[in-house]
């Protein structure tokens, strides 16, 4: 609880004086609550209820548990950058091998909407929230909004957010354009930006350096998993001049991978380009590539199988953007610690186990 004070410490309440209940106790319930399968601010309220005599261990509680509508006000009225702020601090506190600071290999960036997270009538325009993802540590190394749903402009302010020196930093075609390349190698990191039609010019130049190439460098690979066999094959080559003629930072190298995928009888086929800042092995391509899907399948996927967090109706202010954060700290807390086995089993022990629950919030390396 003492490192759990410390670090949040510094998110201001944003109630009045005659607020009753602590801050930073209504934020460890919350978190404990999560960690234990809560999807929503009622059942924050009632996991506190149900634990209160776990919780007095270690927590004042004044005024007993907050209710439902308290844990509401206060996520919906807290400043979310001084808590992604904290949600820094706390990465850094608990990070395995990477550090927020100091974020290793290859760092992927996108964006997930909240499905549910939309106004009345507004379906069509839920809040999104644009991460960088630790492909190395399975971890969540930052997030923020995307304003107004700007996908683009999320990603670049998410940049100025972490030290990104000696990573690779990949994205998919929205973000394969000059003020990302350029964000990026502000930052010290390389890049691998997948490259589609909404480049049409850039596209043609690379497929005319690929045909045109003397020497290149290839590599493939075959995966056998779960009834699919997977192919994979990349060339890469130099790509001189690009970058200047078409003002985009660091660019040095073009790639094209092709993959096919074979299930249930049916095989599929994909071929799409990647710019690169430097020029990486086609096996390096291949795994850099690979480990860029990581952030669907572990952070997205579980965000939405393990989180629910579709079915999340927090809307108004503040409370979409701070539950977001709320959820990516349980991830990473369950992903950290030592204990084999599924996300959701975790959670479920959290919640039928106290011994448990207070292991996961503690185990800060």
């Amino acid at each position: 609880m003492h490192v759990f004070e410390e670090i949040f410490a510094e998110v201001p309440d944003p109630r009045d004086e005659t607020a009753q209940h602590d801050l930073t106790e209504i934020l460890f319930i919350a978190l404990a609550a999560v960690l234990s399968g809560a999807q929503h601010c009622t059942q924050m309220a009632e996991f506190g209820t149900a634990k209160e005599q776990m919780l007095r261990q270690f927590l004042t509680l004044q005024y007993g548990i907050p209710s439902h509508d308290t844990f509401s006000r206060v996520f919906r009225w807290l400043d979310p950058e001084a808590f992604a702020a904290a949600f820094g601090r706390f990465v850094e506190a608990f990070g395995v091998a990477a550090r927020r600071s100091k974020p290793a290999g290859v760092v992927a960036i996108d964006g997930k909407s909240l499905k549910g997270a939309y106004e009345a009538g507004r379906a069509h325009m839920p809040k999104m929230m644009v991460s960088a993802w630790g492909a190395e540590t399975r971890m969540v190394l930052a997030q923020t909004e995307a304003p107004g749903g700007n996908e683009v402009q999320g990603a670049l302010a998410l940049l100025k957010l972490l030290s990104l020196k000696g990573c690779v930093v990949t994205a998919d075609a929205l973000h394969c354009h000059r003020a990302m390349a350029g964000a990026i190698r502000k930052t010290g990191a390389d890049y691998a930006l997948k490259l589609k039609g909404s480049q049409p010019a850039l596209l043609a130049d690379a497929e005319a350096a690929l045909a045109a190439a003397r020497r290149a460098d290839r590599a493939a690979t075959e995966d056998l998993a779960h009834g699919r066999l997977e192919r994979r094959s990349a060339v890469v080559v130099a790509a001189p001049g690009l970058a200047q003629k078409h003002r985009f930072a660091g660019l040095t190298a073009v790639a094209r991978i092709e993959a096919s995928r074979t299930a249930a009888g049916k095989t599929s086929h994909r071929v799409y380009h990647v710019v690169l800042s430097r020029r990486f092995s086609a096996r390096q391509v291949l795994k850099i590539v690979r480990e860029h899907w990581s952030i669907e399948n572990c952070l997205h996927w579980p965000l939405d199988v393990v989180f629910h967090e579709d079915f999340c109706r927090s809307r108004k202010d503040n409370g979409p953007r701070n539950l977001a954060v709320l959820r990516h700290i349980a991830l990473n807390i369950l992903r950290a610690h030592p204990k084999k086995g599924p996300l959701s089993h975790k959670r479920w022990h959290a919640g039928w186990n106290d011994t448990f629950l207070l292991d996961l919030m503690t185990h800060v390396r």
